[in-house]
């Protein structure tokens, strides 16, 4: 028997919560970047002038970490909380702390390159929405029966939930609706999760969710 790729290696199975130490780890540096002043936020965010004039490369990593207001983190913690218990239940923490700091890098990647093409040089990218996303994108793939109402009475499969905010986000992208709402890094989170799945998991979304209609 031939070993796997070492991309595609499986963790052994282990589960500690590990959305929760995220989660406290958001809330903290949001607390922290709140009370202490001298602590410039747009320091940790991602700006492509900041990266190629003054080589700040930490960005790539702490964007993810740092948000406008308390509105901003606390509904991207309350999507994490939903969709993120469950699917590291069933990968595992550590595969699920790769998953979400890959697709969370690469989304910030593709959002620099995005930035740098379209001359967007004062955009200051923040929050955990990127990654978040590709684990929306992830939980749609895993559980792809699973059922969400809207406003408690519309029942959405997980995988139209996706297709659905794939369609707004290019919508308000190509509208400017949604005002400072980063719409392209949402769509290269469930980008860079799709790849994530195709790449290290050998699973393609959509077979998985065309089989799931039989």
């Amino acid at each position: 028997m031939t070993k796997p790729l070492f991309i595609k290696r499986p963790f052994k199975y282990i589960y500690f919560g590990a959305v929760f130490y995220i989660m406290a780890v958001n809330i903290l540096i949001f607390l922290i970047t709140n009370v202490f002043s001298f602590i410039n936020v747009y320091s940790l965010s991602l700006n492509p002038v900041c990266i190629v004039e003054y080589k700040m490369f930490w960005q790539f990593f702490t964007y993810m970490f740092v948000h406008g207001n308390f509105n901003h983190v606390f509904f991207n913690m309350l999507g994490l909380l939903m969709f993120g218990i469950r699917l590291e239940r069933v990968i595992g923490s550590k595969e699920f702390i790769l998953f979400y700091f890959v697709t969370g890098i690469f989304d910030g990647v593709l959002s620099f390159v995005f930035y740098m093409i379209t001359g967007s040089y004062n955009v200051f990218l923040m929050g955990a929405s990127g990654a978040l996303y590709a684990v929306m994108f992830a939980y749609a793939v895993l559980f792809p029966k699973s059922v969400f109402y809207i406003w408690g009475l519309i029942p959405v499969p997980a995988p139209l939930l996706v297709l659905v905010y794939t369609i707004v986000e290019i919508f308000s992208q190509l509208t400017g609706a949604g005002g400072n709402v980063a719409h392209m890094t949402h769509l290269f989170g469930f980008f860079a999760a799709w790849l994530y799945f195709v790449i290290r998991m050998s699973v393609h979304p959509l077979k998985v969710w065309r089989n799931s209609r039989d």
